[in-house]
């Protein structure tokens, strides 16, 4: 499995189109209004792999003429979250832009405790652990989110 390009030299510019590209995708088959502000909400989050809270989206969304009541950003972010564009990070109280939205998928968050950096990962061991576990027990899932804390490479001393 790949490393998470979070913690990693990359094109970034690559992988936010890539996921802008499949919004726009899955707003248009799916007859979701990808609004101007909830697209721009989705850029913010998809500027770096940080989480950021809701109120410096808004700042941001209000920079850009979309409003500066906290409602804009939290309508904006609730829509990402809810088809799957982005995900909340509970540790962090704060949202990031969900790096692999076209696959149905078990999030699992690395935050940084330093730099707050996120690396969202893939894990379908985790997901399939889960669900056998709550399937044993009766318990139908509907969403996995784990959320693990250490430090990435550049906290750790190392390179990246």
């Amino acid at each position: 499995m790949p490393a998470p390009v979070a913690f990693h030299t990359h094109d970034h510019s690559h992988c936010a189109g890539d996921v802008l590209g499949f919004a726009d995708t899955r707003a248009r088959e799916a007859g979701l209004r990808l609004t101007p502000v909830r697209r721009r909400a989705l850029e913010i989050l998809l500027e770096n792999h940080r989480a950021m809270g809701a109120y410096d989206v808004l700042e941001r969304l209000a920079a850009d003429g979309f409003g500066d009541q906290p409602p804009v950003a939290y309508r904006a972010l609730d829509f990402l979250v809810e088809n799957g564009l982005a995900h909340r990070i509970r540790r962090l109280n704060a949202y990031a832009a969900c790096m692999h939205p076209e696959t149905d998928h078990a999030p699992l968050f690395m935050i940084c405790r330093s730099c707050d950096a996120v690396a969202e990962a893939p894990a379908p061991e985790v997901r399939d652990a889960v669900r056998s576990v709550a399937d044993a027990a009766g318990f139908a899932v509907e969403r996995v989110n784990v959320e693990v804390l250490g430090l990435c490479p550049n906290c750790q001393g190392g390179a990246v």
